[in-house]
């Protein structure tokens, strides 16, 4: 029998130690690719709650492991955050990490190191307890995620040698139980012009002029996209303009364009570039090219790990086995039924489920609305009952899969 109740009260015994460490954490600036400072407050913690090993892999992931079991079941929460934007916005220093009776408060409170607090503390819990069966728990805090979803993954996986059997992603779900979301694929489209003075622009060809055409047609190739899908219907965004050009009273020869395309199920990379070469037609420019993007940032460690900007979409069925196995624990444990929902924007998942199709859900503490704002928060109740989560999901999993 999983000790629930006891579970879920010492969480609460926990709750000054999982405050603290989440106000610490939130004082670690991290922004994607600088890490270090934030590892190393994980890496203390996790010391000190009883990992069985803790180990900060080559590109600067930091992986606590307990057990030795047969089942590889891991847990992941990303520990970069984004800039802070206009900091006139915020009303409280956003790395103070200050905090009151409901709210801790901070870049990075609920996107996503709340999920990486309430992960230690749910392993403290495990520990305590001896809530163990024949499964292996990682618990990772993973980097640069905000930049390049799913690259400290494929990391984990393909230098590392560790592949989870499943996994759990923290990101925020307001502790409901999200089974998928949408991908994106990141690439640009090119024009190409020739120059001449802008005094006999007939002279030349211009490429911003090509390029608006291919514009327009995408502005409607959005509102054209359907699907019945759970995870919702694929959009298309122009984010960026870019050109080049002789001088300022020249016809520009370049012109390129950035596209954030969000895929959802059925979508594949080949299906948004053929869709793309249409829009070309359309637009009558054919010469146009499409320029597949490569993320090749150094990690805090000076590792680089290329890998294309392409992020598949997942989703995975209520009745599968870690969907039911998610839902089994949040009834067993608060004694309700859960909301079963998706992410509206892209996480770790899209490596461990839309690439290597390992069984993923989610369940996280913090709001969606939060991530990436102004005035970021998390509440404190969230960050005890995901621990209390966290600290039973393991096994009500083995015992799920066992039919018990």
């Amino acid at each position: 029998m999983i000790k629930l109740n006891e579970a879920l009260k010492l969480a609460y015994k926990f709750k000054n130690d999982i405050i603290h460490f989440m106000s610490r954490l939130i004082k670690a600036k991290s922004y994607s690719g600088d890490e270090k400072e934030v590892i190393q407050v994980i890496k203390s913690e996790m010391e000190k709650v009883g990992f069985d090993s803790v180990k900060i892999d080559g590109l600067g992931n930091i992986i606590g492991k307990i057990g030795n079991g047969k089942t590889k079941i891991a847990m992941d929460a990303h520990i970069d955050t984004v800039d802070i934007g206009n900091e006139t916005l915020w009303e409280r220093d956003p790395f103070s990490g200050s905090f009151d009776e409901k709210y801790v408060y901070g870049r990075g409170a609920s996107d996503q190191k709340a999920g990486m607090c309430s992960m230690v503390y749910g392993a403290k819990i495990l520990k305590e307890l001896n809530i163990f069966d024949d499964f292996t728990l990682y618990v990772t805090g993973t980097v640069m995620e905000e930049d390049c979803d799913g690259l400290c993954w494929r990391y984990i996986i393909e230098k590392e040698k560790i592949k989870p059997d499943f996994v759990l992603i923290t990101e925020p779900t307001s502790l409901k139980i999200n089974r998928g979301h949408r991908g994106r694929i990141e690439f640009r489209i090119r024009t190409n012009g020739i120059s001449a003075h802008a005094s006999a622009p007939e002279r030349g060809i211009n490429a911003i002029y090509k390029m608006a055409k291919i514009i327009n047609k995408i502005e409607k190739l959005n509102y054209r996209l359907e699907s019945t899908s759970f995870l919702g219907k694929g959009t298309i965004v122009v984010s960026q303009i870019f050109f080049k050009s002789p001088s300022h009273n020249a016809v520009p020869d370049q012109c390129e364009i950035q596209i954030d395309r969000r895929i959802t199920e059925g979508e594949t990379k080949e299906v948004v570039f053929n869709e793309i070469k249409e829009v070309f037609k359309r637009a009558g420019v054919e010469d146009a090219q499409i320029i597949e993007l490569e993320y090749k940032k150094p990690s805090y460690t000076g590792v680089v790990y290329p890998t294309e900007k392409y992020f598949p979409a997942w989703v995975y069925p209520e009745e599968s086995a870690i969907v039911q196995s998610a839902i089994k624990n949040y009834v067993d444990l608060f004694n309700s039924s859960p909301k079963i929902d998706k992410w509206i924007f892209s996480t770790n998942g899209t490596v461990t489920a839309g690439v290597y199709n390992i069984p993923t859900v989610g369940f996280g503490p913090g709001d969606e609305k939060y991530a990436h704002a102004p005035n970021e928060k998390v509440e404190i109740e969230h960050l005890i009952k995901a621990a209390a989560f966290y600290a039973t999901f393991p096994k009500t999993l083995i015992k799920n899969l066992k039919g018990e």
